[in-house]
């Protein structure tokens, strides 16, 4: 019978290497998609380099509820990832304290066997590896899930995100391929021992238990800035309807009047609101904003061939039927927080608009009239898109030029975010 041939392993530092720079690439994405997820929620301009379409759009996924994890951004629990995995793999290279015969003793396995290839002077000192495949086949299986929610939930992929996927699988080939080199004995006898040396080295467990302070610190005081709360942003700020039924905000005799065409269902719509209703309160007898509906939605807009922003068009006739109750603003903000669908039981309890009146609001003829008015309007100014923003008879798309609103920020020692 043949025997099987047995393959000579390279020297340790050939397989370790690739680990050490896989880890490393995957902490450098993971700290970009940090930074990108932030100022997507922050900065009113911010465009990533990766949003290059519906279907390939980095900030599509940032934007997306899946987005944040156990009240943390899924990137920054990237970066916590891989900073651990590159802990343990750059003390797993190195000898571990102790002798063999004091580790047998303490975890009641040959520890002394294992094979490290040609470096004879290591023989039985690395550890580590086991447990890093079990890290690895994590977030692997990770991986497979916010594939599966980017392709049948968000409808959008993201660059960097594919690329953590396959810094994480080869993570696991690789640490897999250590493991069928350089160690016979059984996988849960190794992992035990894995397990013991992160425990009980005088480094490593130092390290490990700032590790520790700094998660839990993360978990306790992170601030959540990608929620936005607008509602005390409405309060005495003098608001109104022009004379021709568009509700406005802000100052009485401005200085700037914008008009905003916007989407419920728009992140961009969403944060521009905050913006401007954060710089309006900053300048109430300067800034007026006059809202009009613009919704995306393929169900009554004429733009739009394919489903896209299914419930827009609702979301804003609620809205127009607030605005004839004295509830505009209230119901406004409401509406931009709505993430997925919408209980009109709770939108009436909240703005003391009865259930009854606004379920006969999304039916009424009336009502349609008006938002179909705002969108002839946004159709004759040239909207193709929201947010839209018209200032003195010109129209900005997505965001508003820095020199139109830098004579308002310097007042507040701040200058507004370059295009």
């Amino acid at each position: 019978m043949k025997q099987k041939k047995q393959i000579k392993p390279k020297h340790f530092t050939f397989y370790y290497l690739p680990v050490l720079l896989m880890a490393l690439t995957g902490l450098a994405d993971s700290i970009y998609l940090s930074i990108s997820h932030y100022r997507v929620y922050t900065d009113i301009s911010y465009k990533s380099f990766c949003a290059i379409s519906k279907a390939m759009n980095c900030d599509t996924v940032s934007q997306s509820d899946y987005a944040i994890f156990l009240g943390l951004p899924v990137p920054l629990l990237g970066v916590l990832g891989y900073l651990l995995f590159f802990i343990i793999t750059a003390f797993s290279y190195r000898d571990v304290n102790g002798s063999c015969s004091e580790v047998n003793r303490k975890i009641g396995l040959d520890y002394c066997s294992i094979d490290n290839g040609a470096d004879k002077d290591v023989k039985g000192k690395k550890r580590g590896w086991h447990l890093l495949f079990i890290i690895s086949a994590a977030f692997s299986a990770y991986s497979v899930f916010l594939a599966v929610i980017s392709n049948y939930y968000i409808h959008s992929y993201c660059i960097m995100c594919i690329l953590s996927y396959a810094v994480n699988f080869a993570l696991l080939f690789l640490t897999w391929m250590i493991i069928q080199r350089f160690y016979k004995e059984s996988f849960f006898k190794s992992l035990k021992a894995d397990l013991f040396f992160i425990v009980t080295d005088r480094w490593l467990k130092r390290i490990n238990a700032l590790f520790i302070i700094v998660v839990s610190a993360l978990f306790i005081f992170f601030p959540d800035y990608w929620i936005k709360d607008t509602s005390l942003l409405t309060r005495n700020l003098p608001s109104g309807l022009t004379e021709d039924g568009h509700p406005w905000i802000g100052a009485e005799n401005p200085e700037i009047t914008i008009v905003e065409y916007a989407d419920y269902r728009c992140f961009q719509c969403g944060k521009m609101h905050y913006y401007l209703r954060d710089l309006i309160k900053s300048n109430p007898d300067k800034i007026r904003l006059v809202h009009k509906h613009f919704p995306m939605d393929h169900q009554v807009n004429p733009l739009v061939q394919e489903p896209f922003h299914v419930g827009a068009g609702k979301m804003a006739l609620l809205a127009i039927y607030a605005s004839s109750k004295g509830k505009f603003w209230e119901m406004n903000d409401l509406l931009y927080n709505i993430k997925g669908d919408f209980n009109v039981r709770t939108l009436a309890k909240e703005t003391g608009i009865s259930a009854a009146e606004l379920v006969w609001a999304v039916k009424s003829k009336e009502v349609k009239a008006l938002l179909n008015r705002d969108m002839t309007d946004g159709f004759k100014l040239g909207v193709s898109g929201t947010p839209s923003f018209e200032i003195n008879g010109e129209l900005h798309f997505g965001t508003i030029p820095p020199e139109i609103l830098n004579r308002f920020l310097k007042k507040q020692g701040r200058a507004a975010d370059p295009e």
